[in-house]
């Protein structure tokens, strides 16, 4: 019996060497200036939490859920980091999440790295924080209702991008993949928004101050890392009840006949969310999962301590 979560991400094989570089161009440059924004507004509590939401993102993604005939579909993340975090911080959270999934467990090609990190990172940060940002000022109610809005776009931006990106690269007739992609991702939005949403009604319940909404204090702060990690490993926990039905991409891929043109990566460490000495089982995804969530996180606090020492 199949327990750990299926491959995510655009395989290499999916897209041209050429649409490759140029998302690789275009990602490079955004990663570049998030990095660069983000040496000069990094603040101290800011480097455990974007540690929490690398961490939750990472164990949010290996559990997909079902959707319409027999699909199912992820939670991406990159509105809810850079709602939180802002848009420089929540791209580099994003980036980090994307790197480990494709680099430890060959989940995503490496030549179409900078493609995931852009339709999956860079633009789904952007659109989120844009579009919540607009509505600083208003209601919780308000709020989280944008949010909503601004995570299902955000998967359908995504969606819309990755359509093109095979389209230029031949891989697929424009008129045929945009409907499909779009079709099954406004189902899968649907789940993006319910996360999110829910993710931050809980936030700005306990700890409004995470978002500009209140108060602070030290203690606090470091409480509320704790619950974050814990929050982080339940659903670690989890992800052996993830669907294996394929994911939106892969299923358009199975029913348009271009999903043999996906390579398998040139090396193993730690594939399919599993850890090979113990096989296919819930233990092997769960110690899978712990493993992912550790490393990103810990990449994250690293990197920011990083920035904070140098700004």
């Amino acid at each position: 019996m199949h327990y750990s979560p299926e491959p995510l991400h655009i395989p290499d094989g999916f897209l041209s060497l050429a649409v490759s570089i140029v998302c690789w161009v275009i990602s490079a440059i955004v990663i570049g200036m998030a990095i660069s924004r983000t040496n000069k507004s990094l603040g101290e509590k800011q480097i455990p939490l974007m540690g929490v939401m690398a961490a939750f993102i990472f164990a949010a993604q290996m559990i997909n859920f079902p959707v319409l005939g027999g699909t199912s579909g992820h939670m991406l993340g990159g509105a809810l980091a850079s709602i939180v975090l802002g848009p420089w911080a929540g791209m580099l959270v994003m980036t980090a999440v994307i790197a480990v999934q494709a680099l430890l467990f060959q989940d995503g090609g490496l030549l179409v790295m900078g493609a995931n990190i852009m339709n999956m990172g860079l633009v789904t940060a952007a659109i989120g924080y844009g579009l919540y940002r607009s509505v600083s000022s208003q209601s919780r109610g308000v709020k989280l209702a944008v949010a909503g809005v601004a995570a299902w776009l955000s998967v359908m931006a995504g969606a819309l991008l990755t359509s093109l990106q095979l389209w230029l690269s031949g891989t697929s007739e424009l008129t045929v993949v945009i409907p499909a992609m779009l079709g099954v991702h406004a189902l899968i939005g649907l789940g993006e928004a319910l996360i999110t949403v829910s993710a931050l009604g809980f936030i700005l319940q306990t700890r409004p101050d995470l978002l500009g909404d209140g108060s602070d204090s030290a203690k606090a702060s470091r409480n509320w890392v704790y619950v974050g990690w814990a929050v982080a490993l339940v659903v670690v926990l989890l992800s052996p009840l993830a669907s294996a039905d394929p994911d939106g991409l892969e299923r358009v891929a199975i029913d348009m006949g271009f999903i043999d043109t996906g390579l398998s990566a040139p090396y193993e460490i730690i594939p399919d969310y599993t850890l090979p000495f113990l096989g296919e089982t819930p233990i092997s995804t769960i110690a899978a999962g712990v493993i992912g969530a550790v490393v990103v996180g810990a990449i994250l606090v690293l990197l920011g301590r990083g920035m904070k020492a140098k700004s």
